[in-house]
């Protein structure tokens, strides 16, 4: 098991953004770690209060990279603005993938989520949509690691829970700059803390459409889980024979933006 780093002062739980952390201190493969202050990571920050709002805007940020779609913005909202910080949308799904499905989760009664999500239909859902992500939005991850290696650290990488589509691009600049699968794996799954975790949005807040079977059906869409991060890297492997070759052929990285990726977000350990 990977010993994670102690956790500096900007590990801290905010009031209206969730699972914002620092990825700094991770070790990569070659002896070195991710520097702190670097990469950030966390849920959306469109409930952002002013406290942090002020805490946000004191580190410094270059770019915020939101991966949201249209969809969740109007669920949400935009995020707040962060004086002289970049914005740059990269949505990484489309808004209509999936928006029945959606819209059952949010509103279906019991059967209806039974019949969508029982029998390890959910698991099954997340499983697909992250092989999906890694095959299908190179273009996307591609874009924002160049920017990473030219301009854009600090950085700060969400989506609205911060823990699949922020999770994958997190864990594909982790990769990038040498960072091994368990330790990638050991920050994934610190989206399920308490405090981290993205709260189950439903229009029925009774006790039965709050129920603990709807909770326990619900579960697999709103948790981190191993399989889901194993199930992006072994899609990594049948698809490109390895990291390297999906770096190089899949993300079109060249040899010369990786150093600078690594010189930017990581130092001697």
């Amino acid at each position: 098991m990977t010993q994670l780093p102690e956790v500096p002062s900007t590990d801290i739980e905010l009031t209206g953004v969730r699972n914002f952390r620092d990825v700094g201190g991770l070790p990569t493969l070659d002896g070195r770690r991710v520097r702190f202050g670097r990469l950030y990571r966390s849920g959306h920050l469109a409930h952002a209060s002013e406290a942090d709002t002020a805490f946000l805007s004191g580190l410094g940020l270059h770019t915020v990279f939101d991966f949201r779609n249209a969809a969740d913005h109007r669920l949400d909202g935009y995020d707040v603005e962060l004086p002289g910080v970049r914005n740059v949308s990269i949505p990484l799904s489309d808004p209509a993938d999936g928006a029945e499905f959606w819209r059952l989760v949010r509103d279906g009664n019991i059967e209806q989520l039974r019949s969508i999500l029982a029998g390890g239909k959910g698991t099954e859902r997340m499983i697909a949509s992250y092989r999906s992500i890694i095959t299908d939005r190179t273009a996307e991850h591609s874009q924002v690691l160049h920017a990473l290696a030219e301009d854009s650290v600090p950085a700060l990488m969400h989506c609205a829970a911060g823990k699949d589509r922020a999770g994958l691009s997190i864990a594909v600049a982790l990769l990038a700059v040498g960072v091994g699968r368990e330790a990638i794996e050991a920050d994934y799954l610190k989206s399920n803390d308490a405090h981290r975790r993205y709260k189950v949005q439903r229009s029925d807040t009774s006790a039965a459409g709050m129920s603990d079977e709807v909770m326990e059906l619900l579960n697999p869409l709103f948790g981190a889980r191993a399989e889901y991060l194993a199930a992006a890297f072994t899609t990594i492997e049948e698809s490109w024979g390895g990291t390297d070759r999906y770096l190089t052929e899949g993300l079109r990285l060249a040899p010369e933006t990786r150093e600078k990726l690594r010189e930017r977000l990581t130092e001697d350990a």
